[in-house]
């Protein structure tokens, strides 16, 4: 077990108490939800941080870091769509956890076909991270500090990144694309 290993478990293990403390029905849940949810993203970024300084990358903490992530991620998502049904909140959210799914499965193909490195995790997937970690903190907690409507702020926070979500998905399946025919034109050329 490694330090950045024992990090992503973490995560994992803050998941149900995320839940349980968002549906408590006490004042500061939504604050304390929100705080959940940073430190479960401050352990992402810990985990890789450690890691890379550490030298203890692994082929397991390489599948259960982005298993993780997308958990908390699909789950505040879920939490916040059910708490405001509104189409306003569940067209991102949908967005974005479509989005997960499917470049998770183009991901999963283009490892079976030995052409993972085709889908690597780019700089606007870093940038999609933060607007959406940012999204869902100002949204979990929602309440306005000092006249600043952190809601709304997450709003379009939320957008910013589902609108980032997209475009990421759009570059790679962009670049898988050729691949994806390969089959079919080495068949025809026999």
């Amino acid at each position: 077990m490694t330090v950045a290993t024992a990090l992503t478990f973490t995560r994992i293990a803050l998941i149900p108490v995320f839940v349980i403390i968002f549906y408590l029905p006490v004042s500061w849940a939504s604050f304390a939800s929100a705080l959940i949810f940073s430190i479960a993203a401050i352990t992402d970024w810990l985990d890789g941080y450690y890691a890379r300084k550490l030298n203890q990358s692994s082929a397991f903490g390489a599948f259960l870091d982005p298993v993780a992530d997308k958990l908390m991620v699909a789950v505040a998502l879920v939490l916040l769509v059910q708490s405001d049904p509104s189409p306003w909140l569940a067209i991102p959210a949908a967005v974005i956890i479509g989005r997960e799914i499917a470049i998770s499965a183009l991901r999963e193909w283009m490892a079976e076909i030995g052409r993972r490195s085709v889908v690597a995790v780019s700089n606007l997937g870093k940038w999609k991270t933060t607007f959406q970690i940012t999204a869902l903190i100002m949204l979990l907690y929602h309440d306005p500090i000092l006249f600043i409507p952190i809601r709304e702020m997450g709003y379009i926070s939320l957008y910013i990144a589902a609108a980032l979500t997209l475009w990421s998905m759009v570059i790679y399946i962009r670049a898988a694309w050729p691949l994806f025919f390969e089959g079919e034109i080495k068949n025809k050329k026999s």
